[in-house]
């Protein structure tokens, strides 16, 4: 099986999630340059937007990135044109069939990774003929699967039925969580929540100090009847509970999101209105870092627990 890292051709098998609103090219550049793939997160952009921030991030580092694109978005077919015409060669994709453009892609030497959060999609994706699967469990941020199965029993179960390499996520944010997705099977690893606080994030500060003031259970999954999301609590997600207590349906539910929610609260920094998507791992992140910090930290501290484990006994 090609490691992740020969398949991406980077330094370290540490992926940045690719995320609305906080992954432009300044993030992307900056995490290819520390040896990860940076991926410019496309569902919050327009299509000429994505293909300035593509150019941007082919001039800031000589080093692989790639773009995520979640299928369930408008101007798919514009965003898929505009990778093509700039020569990216890797995509993510998500929230939609493998199928649907898979064959496309690679038809043009594009590698395609596809998020997943269940078995049953893991099979179909490798089905489809991705080169990866990201198995995203239930601790992560942003859009999540229905099932709520944790990463920790995830990674193992989708091993089990696939034969490419699986890219673990959700809950991952240190060195100690890398080493032991790679000790159940993950050959790599996609990590969000991190990235979102460091200085070459696009989100808004208020959205960050958020982030870094919140603690334990400050997170929750929302909106199943839609497509499920994890939201930091706030004024606004407090409004979604009560309604899906109250068996809201999901044209209700739809109303109460209007336009622009997320881009309001992690790109405008409204903490009070604003849809704040982040993993439950915010609750141990402290300080705002470079991506370049962030990475050198999560390598240090996963060979400090590789050797540890070279000498631990039973």
């Amino acid at each position: 099986m090609m490691s992740i890292k020969h398949l991406f051709n980077i330094k370290y098998p540490i992926v940045q999630g690719g995320m609305i609103w906080c992954s432009g090219w300044k993030l992307a550049a900056a995490v290819s340059n520390a040896g990860g793939l940076g991926l410019i997160g496309s569902g919050s952009m327009y299509p000429e937007v994505l293909r300035q921030h593509i150019q941007k991030c082919k001039h800031a580092t000589n080093k692989p990135f790639g773009v995520n694109v979640p299928l369930l978005y408008p101007n798919i077919e514009e965003h898929i044109k505009i990778i093509i015409e700039e020569g990216v060669k890797i995509v993510f994709t998500s929230a939609g069939n493998p199928k649907t453009w898979t064959n496309h892609l690679k038809n043009h030497d594009i590698a395609v990774v596809h998020v997943v959060s269940n078995i049953k999609f893991a099979v179909k994706c490798q089905d489809a003929g991705v080169d990866a699967i990201v198995t995203e469990g239930f601790e992560a941020g942003g859009h999540n699967g229905r099932e709520e199965t944790t990463t920790l029993v995830l990674i193992p179960e989708v091993k089990k039925h696939i034969s490419i390499p699986l890219i673990a996520a959700g809950g991952i944010g240190s060195g100690s969580a890398m080493a032991a997705a790679f000790a159940l099977g993950a050959s790599g690893v996609q990590i969000g929540s991190r990235f979102v606080t460091t200085q070459e994030s696009s989100a808004h500060l208020n959205f960050k100090n958020a982030i870094l003031a919140a603690k334990e259970g400050d997170t929750q999954l929302s909106l199943k009847q839609l497509t499920p999301v994890r939201l930091l609590k706030n004024s606004f997600s407090e409004k979604v509970f009560e309604l899906e207590k109250q068996g809201a349906s999901a044209e209700e539910l739809n109303t109460l999101l209007g336009r622009g929610r997320a881009k309001k609260g992690m790109f405008e920094g409204d903490l009070t209105e604003g849809e704040l998507e982040i993993g439950q791992v915010s609750g141990g992140i402290q300080t705002i870092q470079t991506a370049k910090e962030v990475i050198d930290e999560i390598i240090d501290e996963y060979n400090l627990v590789i050797k540890r484990l070279e000498h631990a006994y039973l």
